[in-house]
């Protein structure tokens, strides 16, 4: 047969995909791990960042030490323990908390639950029945900040980050996001450290325990009625900044995070 004959043609192009399948599912099965240990550990970064709490010369490991990871179950806002009517997967959960994947559960059957009609003002649909909590101890053991996980949807894409706040459970002390699709240089500008920088000291409930956090459209002056509760719309970005605003609010609110604050509040942090 002749080396420039179809058949021949044909036969190194199979040999070659089935070569190069093999290479690529060999180092994706051999790198998972590697992808797996450097994914928690951003989200470890993205956690201290948002509480103010990565330092120059330390490891993020070694930064973390200082963080307890809790489980939640959100609609009761209590604690997952250990009893002996725990499903299967609720044990593994509480097995290794730190690797609870919330985004995972929300797709999956038995493990979640639909926003309700009229309710979903970030757009996500469905929400997780348990979440991750986050206390970040000082070096004496008490508890100065509470770190809470947020999604919601902007203009092109879901944003996920987290919101920290201070024992008061109102005063901000950081807010970040560490993945979103938003368009450069508008709605993506939500990664810019001096928007970031408004963030803190801003105030999440009003005097009566009133959710009055709010991203408005421009900028926030002294003048502004509530200053201390709203923080400067991202410029030419309205959707984005309405996103960002209705993201916070249902996950501080009383379908997200709400009967948790609350209990925090009744028993103290």
């Amino acid at each position: 047969m002749s080396n420039d004959s179809t058949g021949k043609t044909l036969t190194v192009a199979f040999v070659l995909c089935i070569i190069c399948s093999i290479v690529v599912s060999t180092a994706a099965v051999v790198l998972k791990p590697l992808q797996l240990e450097n994914k928690l550990l951003d989200k470890k970064q993205n956690i201290l960042a948002a509480a103010g709490l990565l330092k120059v010369g330390e490891s993020v490991d070694e930064s973390f030490k200082n963080i307890d990871v809790k489980i939640v179950e959100r609609s009761s806002g209590n604690y997952l323990a250990s009893t002996p009517a725990l499903e299967g997967w609720e044990k593994a959960i509480l097995a290794n908390p730190e690797a609870y994947d919330q985004r995972k559960a929300a797709k999956t059957i038995g493990q979640f639950a639909p926003v309700g009609a009229g309710k979903d003002i970030a757009s996500i649909r469905k929400q997780a029945k348990y979440a991750t909590v986050y206390h970040a101890r000082n070096d004496a053991g008490e508890v100065e900040a509470i770190i809470l996980p947020v999604h919601g949807y902007g203009l092109w894409s879901t944003l996920y980050g987290f919101i920290a706040l201070e024992t008061d459970l109102s005063t901000v002390v950081g807010m970040g996001f560490y993945e979103h699709a938003e368009t450069p240089g508008l709605g993506g500008e939500v990664d810019n450290p001096k928007w970031k920088g408004l963030w803190p000291s801003k105030q999440v409930f009003d005097a009566d325990g009133v959710l009055k956090i709010e991203v408005i459209k421009g900028s926030v002056t002294s003048a502004t009625p509530d200053s201390q509760h709203k923080i400067d719309g991202l410029a030419g970005a309205t959707l984005t900044s309405r996103g960002v605003s209705n993201l916070v609010n249902f996950w501080l609110g009383k379908d997200g995070f709400g009967p948790y604050l609350a209990k925090l509040k009744a028993e103290g942090v």
